[in-house]
C-alpha cells in the first residue's frame, strides 16, 4: 500500500469513528446484586417486603390487571409506571442504599443516576428548574411584545420598526415549547416524551441559527431571508423525522447547552472539549446540534467583536455564564441526597441565562427602532 493510500485509510477511519455509536453499558446494569433483585422481582412483583399492585401474573407469566379496585385510577396512570420500571426503581434505590452504608459511591443505572421519585416525578430538580424557565421565557416574551406594540412607536400601518419582530415571536414559541417538553420528559421519560424533548430541541436550534444568521449579517429583505431559511428548514425537518421515525439517537446532554442560547458559550471551550472528551459528544443528534450550535458561536463571537451596539457586552456575559453552565454538563457529578445533579444545576444556570437572553432583544429592538427613527428625519 503506497503512502497516499495509507493516508486515505487512516482518514476514512478516523471519519468512520466518529460515525458509529458508543455502546458503553452503565456500571450498575452489570450489578450482580442489582440484576438478581430485578429478575426477582419480575417474577414476584415484589422488592424485599414492598409488592407493587400491578405486578400480577397469569399462569403463562403474563401480566394481569387484576379486578377493578385493584387498579390505578385513570388519573394515575399518566406516570407510565409499570411493573418493569417499579421493578428497576427499587431495586436501584435498594441497591444504592447497600452501596451506601458499605461507603460505596452512587452510580449510574440504564444510563442515568439514581434520583428519588418525587410523587411519580423522577427528576424533580430538573423539572423545577426547567418549569422556572420556561415562565421565565414567557415573561421575557411578553415583555418583548408589550415594549414593541405600547411602548415604542409604531409605523403608519401600525407595524413595528424593529425587521426582526416576528422572527423572535417564533424563538420564543419554540423556546418554551422546548422548556415544556423538557419539564415532562424529566418527569417520565417514555418514548414518546424523550421524542418531543428531542424534536422541540432539535427544532429550537435549528431556528436559533436560522435567526443567527438573519440578525448578525442584517438580512432584512424577504427574499433573500427565504433563500437562508428554506435549506436550514429542510435540514432540520429531515433530521426530526429520523429521530422520530428511524432512530432515536441517544448522546450526552451536553448539546442542549447549544440548543436554547446558542450564542451564550465559548466555541474555544466547546472545541477543546470536543477534542479532549469526544464520547461527551457521541450520537449523530448530538453531532447536529453542535456543529450548529458552534457556529453559532463564532458568527455571535465575531459580531460582538466588530459591531457597535451598546449592548454587545451582555453577549460576552452570556459566554462567561455559558461557560460555566457547560461546565457543569462536562464534569458530571450524582446527585446529591438523589435529588440534584450537574445535569439539574446546568437548568437552574439556564434561568438568569433566559433572563439576559430576553434583555438583550429588548435592547436590540429598543436599539434598531432609535436607529431607523433616526434615518426617516
Amino acid at each position: 500500500m503506497n503512502q497516499i493510500a495509507r493516508s486515505h485509510l487512516i482518514m476514512f477511519l478516523f471519519a468512520l469513528s466518529f460515525l458509529v455509536p458508543s455502546l458503553e453499558a452503565s456500571e450498575g446494569d452489570a450489578d450482580p446484586i442489582y440484576m438478581t433483585c430485578l429478575e426477582d422481582c419480575e417474577k414476584s412483583g415484589c422488592v424485599g417486603e414492598m409488592c407493587f399492585q400491578h405486578c400480577k401474573f397469569s399462569s403463562d407469566g403474563k401480566p394481569i390487571d387484576g379486578p377493578w379496585y385493584l387498579q390505578e385510577p385513570l388519573y394515575q396512570k399518566w406516570k407510565q409506571w409499570d411493573c418493569r420500571s417499579d421493578c428497576r426503581y427499587h431495586c436501584m434505590i435498594a441497591r444504592e442504599e447497600q452501596r451506601w452504608k458499605l461507603g460505596g459511591k452512587p452510580i449510574k443505572y440504564h444510563g442515568k443516576w439514581p434520583f428519588q421519585r418525587v410523587y411519580a416525578i423522577q427528576e424533580p430538580a430538573a423539572v423545577a428548574f426547567s418549569a422556572i424557565s420556561l415562565a421565565i421565557q414567557f415573561h421575557g416574551w411578553l415583555s418583548f411584545f408589550i415594549l414593541l406594540n405600547y411602548k415604542l412607536p409604531l409605523r403608519p400601518d401600525k407595524k413595528t420598526y424593529y425587521e426582526y419582530t416576528g422572527l423572535f415571536h417564533i424563538y420564543a414559541i419554540l423556546a418554551m415549547s422546548f422548556w415544556f417538553w423538557s419539564a415532562v420528559c424529566h418527569t417520565r421519560d417514555v418514548e414518546l416524551t424523550e421524542k418531543l424533548d428531542y424534536s422541540s430541541a432539535v427544532a429550537l436550534v435549528g431556528f436559533s441559527f436560522i435567526l443567527t444568521i438573519l440578525r448578525t449579517f442584517d438580512v432584512r429583505d424577504e427574499a433573500s431571508r427565504v433563500m437562508v431559511a428554506a435549506p436550514l428548514i429542510a435540514f432540520v425537518v429531515t433530521h426530526i423525522l429520523y429521530l422520530n421515525f428511524y432512530k432515536l439517537d441517544y448522546g450526552n446532554s451536553v448539546y442542549e447547552s447549544l440548543i436554547s442560547y446558542p450564542e451564550l458559550f465559548s466555541y474555544r471551550f466547546v472545541l477543546v472539549s470536543f477534542i479532549t472528551n469526544p464520547d461527551l459528544f457521541a450520537g449523530l443528534n448530538t453531532k447536529v446540534c453542535m456543529a450548529m450550535g458552534v457556529a453559532n458561536l463564532l458568527i455571535w463571537g465575531v459580531w460582538a467583536g466588530i459591531t457597535s451596539h451598546p449592548s454587545r457586552w451582555k453577549v460576552w456575559l452570556f459566554n462567561v455564564g455559558g461557560t460555566i453552565a457547560l461546565l457543569l454538563e462536562i464534569y458530571d457529578f450524582p446527585p446529591y441526597k438523589g435529588f440534584i445533579d450537574a445535569h439539574a444545576l446546568w437548568h437552574a444556570a439556564n434561568i438568569p441565562l433566559a433572563y439576559i437572553s430576553w434583555s438583550f432583544v429588548r435592547d436590540d429592538a429598543v436599539f434598531r427602532t432609535s436607529t431607523l427613527l433616526k434615518k426617516t428625519k
